[in-house]
């Protein structure tokens, strides 16, 4: 069965040191669930996995696994080393984990298709595992490379059972909209709550989207709300509002600041370099944008 709902791509908060705080992670990936998540992405970009070795990857993945049910994880496990991807896959698969996140390699630039073919498949040979899901995570303005509709297509021949989804981070409608189109049954994922209107009545699975970590409570309700038919205009443009507010921004110390203020916990707004923090001005500042245009829109 494919994932289906909102999954947050939940951020990692950090210690002084920098050092990942597993316990406070557990505690937003909680809230999260508690406010309607129907799981969770951690271990993709607006989780600083990239940031992350190998090793505390594993770490975080494990600590979720102590206290949240495994099927409610869909972790990031792409790697340019092909031997990272094929250990954490391999790792999240064994747990019972949902499905993974599976970022394509990143360094290597105008790679065809089928080298990103061998990738997928050698990962898969690799974990061996009939429990493996793989969700492919199309973001080529930061990876550099992506997934193409007649890779996916080719991917999907080849193993039906294994590579069941996508999450679409492009930002280009068109791309998500041909995606959903050309893959009837493909459980796809827009990064982005503004085209979720668009998005669910052509058949997409749900939302896997950064500003879930802030907003998760409305974009849940609006992802039930056009599932079930019903009028969603209204949370509609209070989810579109709220992620331009934050997007407006640095993303990512943006999302931090504001997990910060709300769980009143400065370390919260810790990124590791080369991020940089958002002050508590500007944390403050973007907070009350939120709110407001939440009222007034």
């Amino acid at each position: 069965m494919h994932c289906t709902g909102l999954w947050p791509p939940a951020a990692t908060p950090f210690r002084a040191d920098l050092s990942v705080d597993t316990a406070a992670l557990v505690r937003h990936c909680e809230t999260l669930l508690a406010d309607g998540a129907s799981g969770l992405a951690p271990l993709g970009t607006t989780s600083e996995a990239n940031s992350l070795t190998l090793e505390e990857r594993r770490e975080v993945l494990d600590a979720l696994l102590a206290a949240i049910p495994a099927k409610k994880l869909m972790p990031g496990t792409g790697a340019c080393a092909l031997g990272d991807a094929i250990a954490l896959s391999g790792h999240a698969a064994r747990a019972g984990c949902a499905g993974v996140l599976l970022l394509p390699p990143f360094f290597y630039k105008g790679v065809g298709d089928d080298g990103l073919y061998e990738y997928v498949a050698r990962v898969i040979d690799g974990v061996s595992d009939d429990r493996l899901r793989v969700y492919l995570y199309h973001i080529p303005q930061m990876a550099g490379v992506g997934w193409s509709l007649d890779l996916i297509a080719r991917l999907r021949t080849d193993f039906p059972d294994i590579v069941v989804g996508l999450k679409d981070s492009s930002g280009d409608w068109d791309n998500t909209s041909a995606i959903i189109e050309a893959n009837p049954g493909f459980a796809v994922f827009p990064a982005n709550e503004a085209h979720l209107s668009d998005a669910i009545p052509l058949g997409a699975a749900g939302c896997i989207s950064a500003t879930a970590n802030v907003n998760a409570g409305g974009i849940s309700s609006l992802i039930a709300a056009l599932q079930s038919g019903k009028d969603a205009t209204e949370l509609q443009k209070d989810a579109t509002h709220k992620r331009l507010a934050v997007t407006a921004g640095p993303l990512i110390p943006g999302i931090k600041a504001l997990l910060g203020l709300s769980y009143s916990d400065a370390d919260w707004s810790i990124v590791r370099p080369p991020l940089t923090a958002m002050g508590r001005a500007d944390a403050e500042a973007l907070q009350a944008k939120m709110s407001t245009e939440a009222m007034t829109s």
